[in-house]
């Protein structure tokens, strides 16, 4: 009798658990946007069931007495953003410089948190973090546990610097705190070294490879355009990255490095200010995708007019760089015919705001509809998740961002969701 009711009550837990898990959420789309195409549908039902989109059917749909229904009858309904360049631990302020001797990693990991959840609720699902302290990868690892609310994070972890570098992150200490680093802190100068800090990057649980291959604007160091690697070493990072499966990026605002990165095999050139036309051929000619990023260099120019904002040797080099040169670059490698990825550099400027992005390279020339194409469509295949991320359709996970009104006539919607949902579940965007 004992063995009877048990069974009895684990097939009762069972088919419980089975009919919880076929109720399905009907979402009646206004207007749907087909990423692949390029194009919107009226009238359109998405039906998820648990994370996966299983099916997509014109017309409003009637869902089942079990089933949920979402009304978005009225909205424009698109896959969850991806953002390609973000710096999900920190923030720029005047701060920055001092943060990096009073915080300590503990401090740096619960802020990102927060950082995360913002990112979430602009729409962007799904970002690559292309540098931080190594907290970055404890925060992705939270995210796909469900301990953290936030966008699936592809992270290079700490990037890869030559001693002196752009990302060298001893660079502006003191003699007496500089030190040596070397590999684990990606520092690196040979191309041995390079190899090793490809494999340490893998081994702290990375899955993207990032270098800088020209210096930068608001590291502490003189020049933000001079190349910073050899081809060789750079070839050795793209072969050692490739075995591991990691896609790879480099940091370039000068022409030099920008073409030892391209020629070298380096996947995404992010910012790209400098860049000459000969480059944006070679890019061509390789496949190679610019990461124009014109947000962050928009902000750093409006920064750099403020006292004190930025040290000084910052604040000349975001006057000189900055500003318009980006988006000015963006418009001409786009128009050349440049392969464009979406990327806005999130954590120079506030963490929530990457889809000013989508208005920059709209003013610059884009259609709205080819850069939404491009921040769902075609950044998933560079991350390679384009057969689950990207698109609204059977199969895919379920990812939707949802605006009030229409894109394609009022781009700066973009940047003020009414509905975000990741993986079936449903953003809290208060």
């Amino acid at each position: 009798m004992n063995i009877i009711r048990t069974i009895s009550v684990l097939f009762c837990t069972v088919l419980s658990v089975s009919l919880c898990s076929a109720q399905q959420i009907y979402v009646h789309c206004g207007s749907l946007f087909d990423s692949a195409s390029k194009t919107w549908n009226t009238e359109q039902t998405v039906i998820i069931e648990n994370d996966k989109i299983i099916a997509v059917q014109s017309g409003f749909v009637k869902a089942g007495k079990k089933d949920s229904v979402i009304d978005l009858t009225k909205a424009y309904v698109m896959p969850g953003f991806i953002d390609m360049h973000v710096h999900i631990e920190g923030e720029s302020s005047p701060s920055r410089q001092v943060e990096r001797f009073v915080l300590n990693p503990e401090d740096v990991a619960l802020r990102a948190t927060v950082y995360a959840k913002r990112t979430l609720q602009a729409g962007f699902t799904t970002v690559r973090d292309l540098g931080g302290s190594g907290a970055n990868i404890a925060l992705k690892k939270a995210i796909e546990r469900g301990y953290v609310e936030g966008p699936r994070i592809f992270t290079t972890g700490r990037g890869i610097s030559s001693t002196g570098g752009h990302l060298d992150p001893t660079s502006g200490y003191s003699a007496a705190l500089m030190g040596n680093p070397g590999p684990e802190l990606g520092v690196v100068n040979s191309a041995d070294e390079a190899r090793k800090a490809v494999r340490q990057r893998y081994k702290n649980g990375a899955n993207v490879i990032k270098i800088a291959a020209t210096g930068g604007v608001t590291s502490t160091t003189k020049n933000g355009k001079n190349a910073q690697f050899t081809e060789e070493e750079i070839r050795t990072i793209v072969e050692t990255a490739a075995d591991y499966g990691m896609l790879t990026a480099a940091h370039a605002h000068g022409d030099e490095g920008m073409q030892r990165a391209v020629r070298s095999g380096i996947k995404t050139i992010e910012h790209g200010t400098l860049m000459s036309e000969n480059t944006m051929d070679l890019m061509i000619e390789k496949n190679a995708y610019l990461v124009p990023t014109i947000t962050a260099g928009k902000q750093v120019s409006i920064n750099a007019e403020i006292p004190g904002y930025y040290p000084p040797m910052v604040a000349a080099k975001a006057k000189e760089i900055g500003g318009e040169k980006v988006q000015a670059t963006f418009a001409k490698a786009y128009k050349r015919g440049v392969p464009i990825a979406f990327g806005s550099d999130a954590g120079v400027f506030k963490h929530g705001e990457n889809a000013r992005e989508f208005f920059y390279m709209h003013e610059a020339g884009m259609p709205v509809n080819e850069a939404l194409h491009i921040a769902t469509v075609v950044n998933a295949s560079l991350l390679g998740v384009d057969d689950t991320l990207g698109r609204i359709q059977a199969g895919y996970s379920a990812d939707l961002v949802a605006v009030a009104k229409n894109p394609e006539k009022e781009v700066k919607i973009l940047q003020s969701p009414i509905f975000v949902m990741k993986d079936g579940n449903i953003v809290d965007l208060d």
